[in-house]
């Protein structure tokens, strides 16, 4: 049976309690050997960046700096890593979000997160939500290192609803017939873009418009856990292809002409 609706989910803040992009992080400078002091000082910069209202995309941007120079292959272990450590933890995905992502999946809809994550944290969170497509900020990969560029704009405000109408054209389903679900002022776009949607949290301007149009409301992701760090690593430029989650399931990147917007699409070998 195709499928008739679209459910887009927008990840961190939305479907999980924390941030992939500096759980991941802070995992991934641990694993490298750097000390704790190394993630706080680079969160900071970002978090100035913030503060003085550099917009959410330029500090997206600056987030990729952060691994300029690495091995492809080793930051995609590195996340498989990562995403098994939240699990074993706990308190990773926010419940009344995921219990909608499920509901969904059990109706037929098809499930898209759209994200300004990147594909190797989303991968693994990816394969084992099983959901049909990731759409996300696509990071610049150059003999296998990473540059600390982008390929595209990031994945977020305006680029997420042309994210909704890209995806709801090839599947020749209406956007007016999709949901989306977000938590940030940044996901409003993804949300107008649909034909209804889902306030995760309390916003004020989200909950405002939210009120106008009737949309639906879920609670705020509650803080995750604190994760352990691992221990440190020896070499470790790893193995396996970068473009690997796991096995017998791969994530393939192909480029949208002139949107900058980079889809993955799981698909079975």
């Amino acid at each position: 049976m195709s499928s008739t609706r679209i459910a887009f989910f927008d990840v961190d803040g939305t479907l999980t309690a924390g941030t992939t992009l500096f759980r991941f992080l802070r995992h991934y400078l641990a694993a490298r050997g750097h000390g704790a002091h190394e993630y706080d000082e680079r969160r900071q910069r970002l978090a100035a960046m913030t503060a003085v209202g550099i917009p959410r995309e330029r500090t997206n941007r600056a987030y990729f700096d952060n691994f300029r120079g690495a091995e492809a292959a080793t930051v995609t272990r590195l996340a498989q890593e990562w995403f098994e450590a939240e699990r074993r933890l706990g308190g990773f995905f926010h419940q009344p979000v995921l219990a909608a992502l499920r509901e969904h999946r059990r109706r037929g809809d098809r499930t898209v997160l759209v994200s300004g994550s990147f594909p190797a944290c989303l991968g693994p969170l990816a394969e084992h939500l099983g959901v049909d497509d990731v759409w996300c900020t696509p990071p610049e990969i150059v003999n296998g290192r990473y540059t600390g560029g982008l390929l595209g704009p990031p994945m977020i405000g305006d680029a997420k609803a042309d994210a909704v109408r890209l995806c709801a054209s090839a599947h020749r389903i209406p956007p007016d017939a999709c949901v989306a679900y977000g938590d940030h002022l940044s996901d409003l776009p993804m949300l107008r873009a649909t034909g209804t949607a889902v306030v995760v949290g309390r916003d004020p301007e989200l909950l405002a418009h939210a009120a106008t149009r009737s949309w639906g409301l879920l609670p705020a992701a509650p803080p995750p856990p604190p994760l352990p760090l691992p221990h440190p690593r020896r070499g470790g430029n790893g193995g396996g292809d970068a473009g690997s989650a796991t096995p017998g399931r791969h994530l393939r990147e192909r480029s949208s002409s002139g949107t900058g917007v980079v889809p993955l699409r799981p698909h079975y070998s």
